[in-house]
């Protein structure tokens, strides 16, 4: 019954900025933790950032200091702030929502960052 769907996506030159969201269908959104993951062609999907339900955050190396993870639990929505964009962080990115052994995936929004 849980349903993501990711939205933000789109083009942008290196060093511009793109905000994605994602929306939570479901109820006791505040109780999940959540994620934004990316996939690029020919390459295994990889964890972007995450934070849970406490509000603890995580990222990885890549994107620290120019990525941010957020939630608004009254909208059931997390984002993700992407500021500094190179051209290696195109993907597809994916919002990702897990309690305790159950989860759920969006279907992804493109991320192209131009040279």
């Amino acid at each position: 019954q849980v349903q993501l769907v990711e939205f933000g996506g789109g083009l942008v030159q290196a060093g511009g900025s793109l905000r994605l969201s994602c929306i939570h269908s479901g109820s006791a959104f505040s109780m999940y933790a959540m994620g934004w993951y990316r996939q690029a062609p020919g390459k295994e999907r990889e964890l972007v950032a995450t934070i849970t339900s406490g509000g603890s955050t995580n990222y990885a190396d890549s994107v620290k200091d120019r990525f941010t993870i957020s939630r608004d639990n009254a909208k059931n929505t997390v984002f993700l702030q992407m500021s500094s964009l190179k051209p290696e962080d195109t993907a597809v990115y994916y919002c990702n929502a897990r309690i305790f052994a159950r989860e759920a995936w969006g279907q992804g929004t493109q991320v192209t960052v131009s040279s």
